[in-house]
């Protein structure tokens, strides 16, 4: 492989493009401190390589990521700032190496307080006609901020062994990519709505040994929001997590509340979750539409959690913008299986909507210590077995 060393060039980018030019290669950046004044747009067949002890530290001047690209923000297709590293349309792409990536997110987070009419007005575009290349923001006052690291539509894409602190908003959140693999990734972030890792309308996504710290969800799952994500109409289907490790956030491993694509084939198993919001969570509401099917949680570790250890609600009430829709989620064949826990603000929560209940979950070995035990309404086909819940409360069914 040939290697592009970073000392020779007068910047990332221009390593990654003298890569790109020469078919490919490592562009690799040796121990030190380095900073990178705009983004990293990746090229295929290339590997971005940091050598033990490197770091580098992403600018926080926001018009260093212009022009805007092509993005999926909170689930809806329009043209943004860009992300801190992206590629579109790239195979054979990696970033590897123990270093670390700073995000300087302090200088975007206050933006979450000015989002409101930008998230508002692309929420309903898809109703409202404005087609994708009209959808144009990256501006101070529409403050959509960017994901750390995106790869939109490639395939063959590898991140591995890198810590990454402090990004915009979404931290890894790969966008109709197939054959993902993430693994012993560090994320450490702690601002608003930053989240470890969303894939997002992927196929074949192996998610291993990485270890999580959030300011939202460490991973959730999502496949587009409302009419745009069933325009687009693609699942995220075929993901692995096994090994992981969640140790603060809003929730563990997570599913939705962005799922309008669908989302099937899922196992998670062998993680631990602690001092999170909640463990599993499978999230929708009316307007969602979408579905969430033939998904296996197994072989789990979740303590000390501020609310439910184990919830599936079709009733989710913090989304960024209301639907407007009425179309329902449909939860179906979810198995929870050898889950242990203790320190739980809650135990166990299925809701369903009155008019359109989940249907064919499997609750099989869990032992739980919770304050509150188990809630459950409006599910069909509900399976329990060896389901202990060590509770000064009642159940309610």
């Amino acid at each position: 492989m040939k290697k592009f060393y970073l000392q020779d060039y007068a910047s990332i980018q221009e390593a990654v493009n003298a890569c790109g030019r020469a078919g490919g290669g490592q562009v690799v950046i040796p121990r030190g401190e380095w900073r990178s004044t705009g983004p990293i747009h990746l090229l295929s067949n290339t590997e971005l390589h940091l050598e033990d002890g490197a770091v580098v530290i992403f600018s926080d001047r926001y018009e260093d990521y212009l022009p805007v690209v092509f993005t999926r923000w909170e689930g809806m297709e329009c043209y943004n700032y860009s992300p801190l590293i992206y590629a579109n349309g790239c195979e054979n792409i990696s970033v590897t190496g123990n270093g670390t990536l700073i995000g300087n997110g302090q200088a975007w987070w206050p933006w979450k307080k000015l989002q409101a009419q930008a998230a508002e007005e692309l929420c309903y575009s898809e109703r409202n006609g404005v087609p994708v290349e009209k959808r144009i923001y990256g501006t101070e006052a529409a403050a959509l901020r960017p994901s750390f690291i995106q790869p939109v539509s490639c395939s063959n894409v590898l991140l591995e062994d890198f810590t990454i602190i402090d990004g915009p908003q979404w931290t890894i959140h790969p966008v109709y990519c197939e054959n993902v693999t993430v693994r012993n990734v560090t994320v450490s972030t702690h601002g608003p709505n930053t989240d470890g890792l969303n894939p997002d309308s992927c196929r074949n996504v192996l998610i291993e040994g990485c270890t999580f710290d959030t300011g939202d969800d460490c991973i959730a799952i999502n496949s587009g929001m409302n009419e745009d994500g069933w325009r687009v109409g693609k699942p995220c289907e075929n993901i692995e997590i096994r090994n992981c490790v969640m140790n603060g956030g809003h929730g563990g491993l997570v599913i939705g509340s962005g799922m309008s694509g669908g989302v099937k084939n899922v196992f998670a198993h062998d993680c631990r979750i602690s001092k999170t919001m909640r463990g599993i969570r499978i999230k929708s509401m009316r307007g969602r539409g979408g579905y969430v099917k033939d998904v296996r949680f197994e072989n789990l570790e979740i303590n000390d959690t501020e609310d439910q250890a184990l919830q599936i609600t079709m009733f989710y009430d913090a989304t960024t913008v209301e639907p407007k829709a009425d179309t329902p989620s449909d939860f179906s064949n979810i198995v929870i299986r050898g889950v242990k826990g203790k320190g739980l603000k809650a135990g166990i929560q299925l809701a369903g909507l009155p008019e359109h209940r989940m249907s064919h979950i499997m609750l099989e070995n869990i032992e739980l210590e919770a304050e509150n035990a188990m809630e459950c309404v409006d599910v069909e086909s509900l399976t329990m077995k060896d389901v202990r819940i060590n509770s000064p409360h009642d159940t309610v069914l």
